[in-house]
């Protein structure tokens, strides 16, 4: 047989210590709710500490590609033409109640992913160019960081540079183009600084570059 030592009642928690105990973990899961999960997944910030972590722009992007591609898929069995963009509305107070139960299911997970995840991010950009006319879109970034980017040209070819520059006056070149229809590809920065792509259309019509980039970048801008 095996003798086990059995804890006195003295030694077992009080019900006024596992009633703290819960009070104390429920205001932990719903500090977290309030200022990582809800603006991380969903885009809602209603302390504005999320915005200030960075992490409310991320789940504004989630919800805006969510509202797209279901707007899209709603489209397509329709059979109708894509139309603009949708512009993901704030959920209204009954969609945020029905929102809390998977939230608090994921709690630990969902604020564990928010945090290792806030670096990264996606951005869209389009220019349109003239005969003749150059412009520049830059990432800012750190040595090290990773970009992955897509940009095709609409109604013609451009030429391209894409380089990066940065303190002190250093520069590197990644790639070179001319009478390019688009590119695609990882981007590995190679020192502090902006890194980026400059087109100039070199045809007789205007054209139209549309760029798509994810990964750890600080801001994406059109620069000239």
């Amino acid at each position: 047989m095996y003798n086990t030592d059995m804890p006195s009642r003295a030694e077992l928690p009080s019900s006024a210590q596992l009633l703290r105990s819960t009070a104390i973990a429920a205001g932990v899961a719903a500090a977290l709710l309030v200022t990582v999960v809800l603006p991380a997944e969903y885009g809602i910030d209603p302390t504005g500490v999320g915005r200030a972590l960075g992490l409310a722009e991320m789940g504004e992007i989630k919800t805006q590609l969510h509202d797209e591609a279901e707007a899209d898929r709603a489209k397509d069995q329709a059979g109708q033409t894509p139309a603009a963009p949708v512009v993901p509305a704030t959920p209204a107070p009954e969609q945020r109640s029905s929102l809390l139960g998977p939230i608090f299911a994921q709690l630990v997970i969902g604020s564990a992913h928010a945090q290792t995840s806030a670096a990264a991010k996606a951005q869209e950009i389009s220019v349109t160019l003239k005969p003749g006319e150059g412009t520049e879109v830059k990432a800012d970034m750190r040595k090290g960081a990773k970009l992955t980017y897509s940009w095709k040209v609409e109604g013609g070819t451009v030429n391209h540079d894409t380089h990066g520059d940065g303190p002190g006056g250093n520069e590197t070149s990644y790639s070179k183009g001319r009478g390019v229809p688009g590119d695609e590809g990882e981007l590995t920065a190679a020192l502090d600084g902006n890194h980026g792509w400059f087109w100039r259309n070199r045809g007789s019509a205007p054209v139209t570059v549309k760029l798509t980039a994810s990964g750890d970048f600080g801001s994406l801008k059109h620069v000239k």
